[in-house]
């Protein structure tokens, strides 16, 4: 697939559901993340500024993975990374409130259009 331009994140958006469109790749992110910034609010709280950087390295270092391994695609951060960014916050939310679905739906109906 190649290099996507985007006019607003609200454009976005499908496409980064897309791609993220098994649900373990998206498991991988959520779990990176958090972990990522559990680690880096433990080291925080404790005067340890350096665990600052258990969130971009634990985060994108299991979420990167994730694509080249399950999705076969390239992280959609490569071409647009605070969209992306914003993408992975609200795809996270979206799981942690139970609508894991929904991304499902999303990524599928963007593919279908645009393959």
């Amino acid at each position: 697939m190649s290099q996507q331009t985007f006019e607003s994140y609200e454009e976005f958006w499908p496409y980064y559901v897309a791609m993220h469109s098994r649900a373990a790749t998206r498991w991988v992110h959520l779990t990176g993340t958090l972990t990522g910034l559990a680690l880096t609010a433990y080291g925080l709280a404790r005067g340890r500024k350096r665990y600052a950087l258990a969130l971009p390295l634990i985060g994108y270092g299991t979420a990167w993975p994730a694509h080249f391994l399950i999705e076969k695609n390239n992280p959609a951060t490569f071409g647009n990374p605070a969209w992306s960014l914003r993408g992975d916050a609200q795809m996270i939310r979206m799981m942690l409130a139970g609508r894991d679905g929904e991304l499902a739906e999303t990524a599928a109906r963007w593919l279908a259009e645009n393959r």
